[in-house]
This record gives C-alpha cells, sequence and structure tokens, in this order.
C-alpha cells in the first residue's frame, strides 16, 4: 500500500494524458476501443474496466495528489486504517470499540475491510459539510460578521 505520485518531471506527461483522455470523453459518437501497447510493439484490447481505473489513478496523478490501489475486500491493520483516515492508531482504535466501525479480532489484533472503513469516511465527510452548511447558516442568521475596517 505505498502511495504513487508523479515525479515533478513527468506531471507534463500526465497532464497531456489527462488532455487526451478528456478529449476521448468529449467525442462519445465516436466507438472507444482501448488498447495497450507492449514496448516491443505488441497491442492488446483494454476492458473498459481496466481503462476506468487508469482514467481516475491519471486524474489524481496529474492533480499532484499521490495514489494507492486497494482491493475493496482487504483487510487492514489498525495503522493503516488510521493512516487512510490520517488520525491517531489510537483514535481509530477508539472509533472501533465504540462499534462506529466494524471489525474482527485474529488473536489480539484488529482488522478492519475496506469497504466499511471507506463507508464510515464517507458518513464522516458527509457529516462534516452538513456541519459546516449549518455554521455557514448561523453566521448567515446573526449577520455574519462585522466588516473589517480598511486601514489604507
Amino acid at each position: 500500500m505505498t502511495p504513487v505520485t508523479a515525479p515533478r518531471d513527468q506531471r507534463e506527461s500526465v497532464a497531456a494524458l489527462l488532455d487526451l483522455l478528456t478529449h476521448v470523453e468529449a467525442h462519445p459518437q465516436q466507438p472507444a476501443a482501448y488498447k495497450l501497447v507492449s514496448p516491443s510493439g505488441d497491442v492488446i484490447d483494454l476492458p473498459e474496466s481496466v481503462f476506468l481505473l487508469l482514467e481516475r489513478i491519471i486524474e489524481v496523478l496529474a492533480s499532484g495528489d499521490a495514489i494507492t490501489v486497494v482491493p475493496v475486500g482487504k483487510e487492514l491493520t489498525t495503522q493503516q486504517a488510521a493512516n487512510i483516515l490520517n488520525v491517531s492508531r489510537q483514535y481509530l482504535v477508539r472509533l472501533l470499540n465504540d462499534g462506529r466501525i466494524p471489525f474482527r479480532k485474529i488473536g489480539t489484533h484488529r482488522r478492519v475491510r475496506m469497504e466499511d472503513l471507506l463507508a464510515y469516511k464517507r458518513q464522516r465527510d458527509r457529516d462534516r459539510i452538513a456541519s459546516l452548511d449549518d455554521l455557514s447558516q448561523l453566521s448567515q442568521d446573526f449577520d455574519g460578521y462585522d466588516e473589517i475596517p480598511n486601514e489604507g
């Protein structure tokens, strides 16, 4: 589960690839046939599911972010799960013990399914957005903040 990012010297090529993919999507009237060409010139048809995954990977890399591909059914250690949520392992263990994220124990070790972790993360993100919307609405209801005088 090592994150991959495009090195600075490859970002221009990744961006050009993303532009090419955007062009393909902009012309849906043309039937798309995705192919992969090896260095020796061998050509193989690329299934659409693989193309869609590559497209998403290129999108993330072009934005300058790192990406990790993990099978959905994979079980994670508590440290791996904490890293994905960007929280401490101790905080994650508290979430598990409170029943907020399902897990199973193998001996004394907890394992978290990737799909359960991602479901928790999506819900957490929705809750955060709703809280920010509520806070923004409260600010508007009470006429927001006073204007800061311009001292110029």
